[in-house]
């Protein structure tokens, strides 16, 4: 099969959803994953509009993502007694890699990649930091 990039809402929606499918499966992101969210179909929508609109910031979009995951993933951490490791960013990124790896190539796919990996780093670095608080 050759693959093709990133190019479309469509094609977010499938990164997304594949992705999750192994993160729920993971032995250690999915309990973690599946205990947090309620509603998976809301989190791959509110997810697909966020990946969407940071691979497509220059295109004109009928979503745009709105929120602050930093602040969600702060609050997370603390509900959960401060529980989110490095680990858990290293597993998070070798699935999205993978993920990206068998569904598509490219530019884009280069820049998901590229975003992941800086995104993992601040959020961990970030969450890190509001624990000393």
């Amino acid at each position: 099969m050759e693959k093709k990039d990133i190019g479309s809402r469509e094609d977010v929606f499938l990164l997304v959803s594949e992705f999750y499918k192994k993160v729920r499966q993971d032995k250690v992101l999915g309990p973690f994953f599946n205990r947090i969210i309620k509603d998976w179909e809301a989190h791959i929508e509110r997810l697909t509009t966020f990946w969407e609109s940071s691979l497509f910031m220059s295109r004109k979009l009928e979503q745009r993502y709105h929120g602050n995951p930093l602040e969600v993933h702060i609050k997370v951490d603390k509900e959960n007694d401060n529980a989110i490791t490095q680990e858990h960013f290293g597993l998070w990124l070798n699935l999205w890699f993978e993920t990206l790896d068998e569904l598509f190539e490219g530019e884009y796919t280069q820049n998901a990649k590229n975003r992941a990996r800086k995104m993992g780093t601040f959020m961990f670095m970030n969450i890190f930091q509001a624990r000393q608080q």
